[in-house]
């Protein structure tokens, strides 16, 4: 039996589609396995493995030359997103006054600028790897929708074991990929991460959240508040 020129089309197209659909697969199972083990990695090795596992993703996203608006970081969406950041700022000023009325309100653990614009800007690259890395291969795999919860939950386990950070992520996730996929722009959802994420730092105890650290760290910060709390007794 022979295959008629439409059969070996058909043919060709899915066995195209399978190779790309085992190339998204297995650049998901890359990205997420190089980050977590990053987290939880050492801090000597986390600064020399830290940037490979970052940037790989970055790499691998540039090869196939989007443009800045396929990237979110254009024009496109700007204006008509910018409520989100206008949200984020309603939410967290909401937020301050409940915490300091219940009495949980603190400083930020390092209040300077350059540590504030250094997680703003880490929050902007957070959300390009979810957005412009994970969601792209997710949604060619799985339909859209499930593609959101699946981005929502991988964005939540990187932030184990912090629990309270996760429930955060989780629906924050959820909610920025929803809204990329709206408005398809990088930065107003970065700048509104950063914002509520330096607000949940000042309204919720330290002692929850850890200083933000997530992975090996926030173990670190145990050990080390523990130790502390120690030589204060001592004294």
């Amino acid at each position: 039996m022979t295959l008629s020129s439409t059969d070996s089309i058909a043919l060709t197209l899915s066995d195209s589609g399978t190779r790309a659909g085992t190339r998204d697969l297995l650049e998901l199972g890359f990205g997420f396995a190089a980050i977590m083990a990053v987290l939880w990695l050492p801090p000597r090795e986390q600064l020399i493995f830290g940037p490979i596992a970052l940037l790989a993703p970055l790499g691998m996203v540039l090869l196939r030359r989007p443009t800045l608006n396929d990237l979110g970081l254009g024009g496109r969406g700007l204006l008509a997103s910018l409520w989100i950041l206008a949200a984020a700022v309603a939410l967290s000023f909401a937020s301050v006054f409940v915490a300091q009325k219940i009495g949980t309100f603190h400083e930020l653990y390092h209040p300077d600028f350059s540590h504030v614009w250094g997680y703003v800007l880490w929050t902007l690259y957070q959300q390009f790897l979810l957005q412009d890395y994970f969601m792209p291969r997710l949604t060619r795999l799985v339909t859209s929708d499930r593609a959101i919860v699946l981005a929502a939950v991988l964005f939540a386990v990187a932030h184990l074991p912090n629990i309270p950070l996760v429930v955060a992520t989780v629906i924050w996730g959820a909610a920025s990929c929803w809204l990329f996929r709206r408005y398809r722009n990088l930065w107003v959802l970065g700048l509104a991460q950063g914002l509520l994420g330096l607000c949940f730092a000042m309204c919720v105890p330290d002692a929850l959240h850890h200083h933000m650290h997530v992975g090996l760290g926030y173990y670190h910060y145990q050990t080390a508040h523990y130790a502390g709390y120690r030589g204060a007794t001592v004294r």
